[in-house]
């Protein structure tokens, strides 16, 4: 398996490091292009370290050639190679044979001074971290002018002594376990890092052979995007990206945890119950965490009942849960909105910006906010059926009636307040005013299509219909004077959106249409790779190109694909 590093990290299960081969067409013109090392701390707006580069004895940089596989790193020119691996999340082990290497870093806010003969300590204090660089072999050379207060530039060199290097690189906050560290390095070997990673393979749900170098590249995005507890985090968490979607939100979590739900129940029940580690007194989640901070000026749609409903059903029977902590998490977070989130007291409940609603420029949101869309009821409708179930699974019979009972009336009341010539539509909160958007956020009320009337779910089925593409489901009607190629959420094709509508249409007996769907969106994964979104009328890969949502439900959705009916598809 070889990685394109710039499009996909190097880097390891639970690590805070990764290295990207950063391009100007990729990140920006603001980049200087070239291997960087970076680290993925909540806390660090400039996650960039070192930019790694190698040089000969006279320290002119030697152009090179970069392979990387899920286990070693080479950087390899004419004179020799570099190997960087990750033995532990801990720290980077960097040899060379032939060749030197260059860190440098440009910019202010940082110094080197030595500690001891042969460490040397970077400490970026602009951005709170600091790097202990141990060279156990090989010639340094420093260029790093200190003008009393700081370093302007840093550049350290590390040259072949007797024809080779080795170099340990871990932050300065990891040296409590030094020993630990140097012990390892040791007695590496790549092999072990490599069977771990085929070890979580093993754990994901099995694809079709032909699929399988995509299934491994999925594989390896999700393996490699986990950081390991720290601060605020206090399970091991997977990042929606080490790129720059370095956050985990309060619903990408979700397809997470269900894509490793099937084989390794462990560490999908983290991922789910991650964010409630942050619910606050009165139930509201934060809109994402770090390990550094959680972030809560907006929120995130509650898809968490929808999940659990599909989690309970994957998990392994023999996996034990605690249904009680379930059913308290979703009773909290369910009452948040229906307490903290309707104004104007319709018993309709309101997304205040369309960042709550996961959709953050949906056209629905050209209205100033609140907005009444059908999609934030429809969720809380299904959670509430969900705490139903889960009440009867704990011998809470009043609980259970009381639930089956809300859900009742307030899908009599969501009938009432938004339908509208047989569509559930979107309004101001307060004054009413209907929305009259083409984008497909409404139409996600499918998510409760078995207890729609007829016609209501009739017409939604011919609505999601229009916003079929050869590549899946477009976000905005593609004919819509609002829809734009790479507009986010005005346009392209989004992973969780197909999933949630190809799971709905699947529940109501739409099998065909479903298989349509997911078919589309597999083939398109395939083909140009894992990205945050995608151009929904020519498939393009756009924004963030190894999104962690989009493998989980890539893995998701060929796994439960009708192979034998997708060519009628």
């Amino acid at each position: 398996m070889n990685l394109d590093l710039t499009r996909i990290p190097f880097s390891r299960f639970g690590s805070y490091f990764s290295i990207s081969y950063i391009t100007k067409k990729i990140w920006g013109n603001n980049y200087e292009e070239g291997l960087y090392l970076r680290s993925l701390h909540g806390r660090l707006k400039k996650k960039e370290l070192f930019l790694i580069e190698t040089i000969d004895s006279r320290g002119n940089v030697i152009p090179s050639q970069i392979q990387a596989s899920p286990e070693i790193l080479l950087v390899q020119n004419d004179k020799g190679t570099a190997k960087i691996s990750m033995p532990k999340p801990e720290f980077l082990l960097i040899e060379g044979f032939g060749t030197g290497v260059r860190f440098s870093a440009k910019g202010s806010g940082h110094f080197l001074i030595p500690v001891g003969k042969n460490e040397w300590l970077f400490n970026y204090y602009d951005e709170g971290i600091q790097i202990s660089i141990l060279v156990q072999h090989g010639n340094i050379k420093i260029n790093a002018p200190w003008n009393g207060i700081k370093c302007e530039n840093v550049i350290l060199e590390v040259s072949p002594k007797y024809g080779k290097f080795r170099i340990i690189l871990f932050e300065a906050a990891e040296r409590e376990i030094i020993n630990d560290i140097l012990e390892h390095s040791k007695s590496c070997s790549p092999d072990v890092v490599k069977k771990e990673f085929e070890l979580f393979l093993q754990k994901l749900p099995s694809l079709p052979s032909e699929l399988s170098d995509h299934f491994e590249t999925a594989g390896y995005i999700l393996w490699s995007s986990f950081v390991k507890p720290n601060g605020y985090l206090k399970r091991p968490a997977m990042l929606m990206s080490k790129n720059w979607m370095t956050d985990i939100w309060s619903w990408d979590h979700c397809f997470n945890a269900l894509a490793l739900s099937y084989k390794n129940p462990e560490l999908s029940w983290d991922q789910f119950a991650l964010m409630f580690d942050f619910q606050s007194s009165s139930g509201a989640l934060p809109d994402f965490v770090n390990d550094h901070e959680s972030y809560w000026n907006f929120s995130k749609p509650p898809v968490h009942g929808w999940t659990i409903e599909k989690l309970l059903t994957n998990l392994p029977s023999n996996f034990s849960l605690k249904i009680e902590d379930i059913y308290l998490f979703l009773e909290k977070w369910t009452g948040w909105w229906l307490n903290y989130r309707d104004y104007d007291n319709d018993g309709i409940p309101q997304y205040n910006h369309g960042n709550d609603s996961g959709w953050d420029n949906s056209t629905v949101f050209l209205e100033r906010p609140p907005i009444e869309s059908p999609d934030l009821s429809a969720f809380l409708i299904k959670q509430m059926e969900v705490l139903s179930k889960l009440a009867e699974k704990i011998g809470r019979d009043d609980l259970t009636i009381k639930w089956k009972e809300d859900a009742s009336r307030f899908l009599g009341k969501l009938l009432n307040h938004s339908l509208r010539d047989f569509e559930l539509m979107p309004m101001t909160s307060g004054s009413h005013k209907v929305i009259e958007s083409m984008s497909l956020l409404p139409m996600i009320s499918i998510v409760i299509g078995d207890k729609l009337p007829g016609k209501v779910l009739g017409k939604m089925i011919q609505r999601i219909k229009k916003f079929m593409t050869p590549y899946g489901l477009s976000t905005e009607e593609p004919d819509s004077p609002f829809y734009t190629s790479d507009g986010y959420w005005r346009g392209p094709v989004w992973a969780p959106v197909v999933m949630i509508i190809v799971d709905s249409l699947e529940r109501i007996g739409q099998h065909h249409l479903a298989q349509q769907i997911s078919s589309r969106f597999v083939k398109l994964v395939a083909k140009e790779g894992f990205a945050e979104n995608f151009d929904a009328l020519n498939g393009k890969a756009l924004r963030d190109p190894a999104h962690t949502w989009t493998a989980s439900v890539f893995l998701i959705l060929a796994k439960d694909l009708d192979h034998g009916r997708e060519k009628s598809c």
